[in-house]
């Protein structure tokens, strides 16, 4: 179906001889190409709710850096403003909530998203697929249920998110009141992602890492093993980001792909995940290295995963003012390399 599946195939827990690449952030700033359709919009906002704009730098990085796999361009706090709760994108400060969860009264006002709320993502995958004519797979994604709870009660980003740890500590059952509404909503989503195109999809828990195991256990993990069991159509990768004491945890999940971040060593990812595919986990500031170095710690990682089904990938996002030659050299490198153990 796929001139390349590579992608799916890992995701699925095959080991090949070519190991697949992608990038988060892939569709952004590094690429000259993504600066000039981003200025085409008046802000982020409406650049990410015009299907047209989204779809055009959705495939911008399979044409230019040759990755494996297209993701959508959207953003994780679709799902707060379908709730009821609209955000506004601070430049050099982030999202911000003029309302946000406060009090006991403003959940019942939450509903959960529906698929009028979101449909212009749904517009832009099925066009990006149109435009990707079956080239390589496409990547769907939302944040998971404890990041998104994390802004929606937190009003803005943060660097502790101690407000909305304060709800988990001092109203756990209005937290979990919280959470359920956000987990339906996030399935209900990635369900009409899958039925619009997407081939896999990603849980961002990028703020896993302010979490104890405790609470990751207690507020995180009932809510993706709901989103797991829930999503059998395509594979499922979560990402809980700077989470090294949850891995153990969503090892437990009926996800296929577990995304590391570059704190976490292969051999204890290797260990602690057996039977998942595994992504990552490439610092994105190697990419401000010279070539050299970059082909050298870049080789090293892909041995150090070569036991095991594999997605090269970085640890988080590309950093907007990394060279776009950089990353070009960071996919060339992953593509000339062939596991001798397959």
């Amino acid at each position: 179906m796929y001139q390349n599946d590579l992608l799916l195939k890992a995701a699925r827990g095959e080991k090949n001889k070519h190991i697949p690449v992608w990038l988060m952030r892939q569709a952004g700033r590094v690429l000259p190409e993504y600066r000039f359709t981003r200025s085409k919009a008046k802000n982020f906002i409406e650049f990410v709710k015009n299907p047209d704009l989204a779809a055009e730098v959705t495939i911008q990085p399979v044409e230019i850096l040759k990755v494996d796999a297209a993701i959508i361009f959207s953003d994780i706090l679709v799902i707060p403003e379908s709730m009821g709760l609209p955000y506004s994108m601070q430049e050099e400060k982030g999202p911000y909530f003029p309302k946000f969860i406060q009090h006991e009264q403003d959940i019942q006002h939450l509903r959960i998203a529906q698929t009028e709320d979101y449909v212009y993502v749904l517009n832009a995958i099925q066009l990006a697929k149109k435009q990707l004519q079956n080239r390589v797979p496409l990547i769907g994604f939302s944040g998971a249920p404890w990041t998104l709870f994390a802004y929606m009660t937190e009003g803005k980003g943060s660097k502790t998110f101690s407000t909305a740890k304060k709800w988990l500590y001092a109203r756990p059952d209005l937290s979990h009141q919280i959470l359920q509404k956000i987990t339906n909503s996030i399935i209900h989503y990635l369900k009409d992602q899958i039925q619009a195109g997407a081939d896999i999809v990603q849980l961002f828990d990028s703020w896993a890492g302010v979490l104890n195991k405790d609470l990751y256990n207690r507020f995180c993990i009932p809510y993706l093993k709901q989103i797991c069991d829930a999503i059998t159509e395509v594979p499922v990768i979560i990402f809980p980001k700077d989470g090294h004491f949850a891995l153990e945890s969503v090892q437990q999940l009926s996800c296929n792909v577990v995304s590391l971040d570059w704190t976490i060593e292969p051999s204890t990812a290797i260990h602690l995940l057996k039977g998942k595919c595994l992504q990552g986990n490439a610092d994105p500031c190697l990419l401000y290295a010279d070539d050299k170095t970059i082909e050298q710690e870049t080789i090293k990682m892909l041995q150090a995963f070569s036991s095991v089904p594999y997605i090269a990938n970085l640890g988080h996002g590309l950093y907007p003012d990394i060279n776009k030659e950089k990353v070009k050299l960071f996919v060339d490198i992953v593509h000339s390399f062939e596991r001798s153990n397959v």
